[in-house]
């Protein structure tokens, strides 16, 4: 009994939103023929903005990705560092281990440059 009353709640919430979705309305074929050169002259305007903030935005996704293997350094150095000891890797493990121990700050602040890198500011 608690499963068909679990069900028709879960079946009552996701039609629920289907109930209060907007009417939608279309332009007019002479509305659409009428506003079609302006909306092609504000797109002119605004590609060199849009173009650079794609280009920021991605390059900035670029060294996120590149924070997010930068991680990895950490236990690499610390591998270095225990195991490698002996074979002469301890300088290079506790380099690995500074990198890895500042790549999660360095992605929280990509992260938060990130929506300012799309709007054309490269930060």
């Amino acid at each position: 009994m608690k499963n068909k009353i679990k069900y028709a709640l879960l079946a009552l919430l996701l039609l629920l939103p289907g109930f209060f979705t907007p009417k939608v309305q279309a332009f007019e074929p002479v509305t659409m023929m009428l506003l079609a050169p302006v909306a092609l002259k504000v797109y002119e305007a605004a590609e060199p903005r849009l173009v650079r903030g794609a280009q920021y935005g991605g390059k900035k996704l670029v060294e996120m990705g590149v924070n997010v293997f930068e991680v990895l350094y950490l236990p690499l150095g610390v591998v270095e560092t225990t195991l490698g000891a002996p074979f002469g890797f301890m300088g290079s493990g506790f380099n690995h281990i500074g990198k890895g121990a500042l790549a999660p700050f360095k992605l929280v602040l990509n992260t938060l440059a990130l929506p300012f890198c799309f709007f054309g500011v490269d930060i």
